[in-house]
């Protein structure tokens, strides 16, 4: 209200209104206290409306930019603290006086950046949102406003007081966005990892799912690093839950590898021990309802036999229920005992043919030890994968839900103040006319 530029309407044509630019007058210096922006002045120039009884109304549109410290702690169901300062950079409140809006307003006690006690005027819903425009990543929890008065001698003695007004807004990020794009991929990765011991050892790409799991969660890591700003203070949910889902990969690159190395040993290389018989052979398959599909035989062959007792004399090899020679030897049998048989039967073409025959089948022996022992090392790689099968599936299971059910807005039943607000419809206004 300014008395000074106030007329009687009567005396000039009736004219009650008046549209000047605002050079023309006087205009408060009100900025922007936490301003992002190097400039600190209205940037538009329009033009103010001055009433015939004095009072002037200038509403210039304005885009500000304020500094907010962003707490990326539970990103992506994280809630931001902002809020944004005006007052005049020149004059008191003897000259200049800030209102806040005729709403409900209380008095409350504040302690300031120096430590003193300070009385404030609060208004709850301080911010008009007649205008809103509801953003499509944010959720309006709060919109506090705080008018205070204060002095400071340092700078400014005897001059009075100094009104400044603070705006707060509590705002909560929408998290279907990032959930979907960001949370449900590296949950999916993360248990991806399971079935890196599910895969049996003799198809060879145990070690290439690992490292292609592992190739993935770095490309979100990267993904991450564009999304959120760079800060030291803390680290993110969604990045705790990505360095323990690479944690994880590493360890299953480690156990792979631990895995093939016990499934391809061999008894000219490694003696499997009691302990690791007993271990991986006896208690941990009980354990794990682990059981061997075949009963290896401790002996497939059994018998090597010379009868020399009697005319009946006969060689009988048994392999596998096979038996050599069988029309020599029953020749052998049925023919009557003399010398010359006798000289047949232990002659030296047939005793080296018997000596090849029981050393193939002590060869044949040792290979069927040598098998069992090969099994025996493929079962204990089973047994091994098995085991860290079920722990790493515990291990996912558990800290997908301890990670990302820590953020306290997943349990903030609370409405947006800003559901309300809607887009208006101005589809059906036709532009001016001029």
């Amino acid at each position: 209200m300014d008395k000074k530029l106030s007329w009687n309407p009567k005396n000039y044509g009736g004219v009650s209104v008046l549209y000047v630019p605002y050079e023309m007058i006087w205009v408060p210096d009100l900025v922007l206290y936490n301003n992002a922006d190097s400039n600190y002045n209205i940037t538009i120039a329009t033009k103010a409306t001055l009433h015939y009884s004095g009072q002037v109304t200038w509403e210039p549109p304005a885009i500000f930019k304020s500094l907010c410290q962003i707490d990326v702690q539970w990103f992506p169901f994280d809630e931001q603290q902002c809020h944004l300062k005006f007052g005049s950079w020149t004059y008191s409140e003897d000259l200049l006086n800030l209102e806040l809006l005729e709403t409900d307003e209380k008095v409350e006690q504040i302690v300031n950046e120096y430590g003193e006690v300070e009385n404030v005027t609060v208004v709850e819903d301080g911010i008009d949102l007649s205008d809103y425009y509801p953003s499509v990543e944010w959720d309006i929890m709060a919109r506090k406003a705080r008018r205070r008065a204060k002095n400071y001698p340092s700078c400014c003695p005897g001059s009075g007081a100094y009104v400044d007004i603070m705006y707060f807004l509590v705002l909560r990020r929408k998290p279907l966005f990032y959930t979907v794009n960001l949370v449900f991929p590296c949950v999916g990765i993360s248990f991806l990892t399971i079935l890196v011991f599910y895969l049996p050892s003799d198809s060879g790409e145990k070690v290439s799912l690992c490292i292609s799991i592992l190739v993935a969660l770095t490309l979100f890591f990267l993904l991450l690093m564009e999304i959120i700003p760079a800060t030291s203070i803390t680290l993110p949910l969604i990045g705790k839950y990505l360095l323990f889902t690479m944690i994880m990969v590493t360890l299953s690159v480690m156990i792979t590898v631990m895995s093939l190395n016990l499934h391809w040993r061999t008894p000219t290389t490694h003696r499997m021990s009691k302990w690791v018989k007993k271990i991986f052979l006896i208690w941990l398959p009980k354990l794990l309802f682990m059981r061997r599909p075949l009963d290896v035989n401790e002996e497939s062959f059994r018998q090597v036999k010379h009868n020399k007792s009697s005319a009946r004399e006969q060689i009988t090899i048994n392999y596998h229920e096979h038996r050599v020679s069988r029309d020599l030897t029953r020749t052998l049998a049925n023919a009557p005992i003399d010398e010359r048989i006798q000289k047949l039967y232990y002659s030296p073409p047939v005793v080296k043919a018997f000596e090849n025959i029981c050393f193939i089948a002590e060869l044949l022996k040792k290979k069927d030890r040598d098998d069992k022992v090969d099994e025996d090392w493929k079962f204990v790689a089973m047994v091994f994968d098995r085991l860290f099968l079920i722990i790493f599936s515990v291990a996912c299971f558990v800290s997908t839900l301890w990670i990302l059910l820590q953020a306290p807005t997943l349990f903030d039943d609370r409405e947006a103040i800003d559901l309300q607000y809607r887009p208006t419809n101005i589809s059906h206004i036709s532009p001016p006319v001029v």
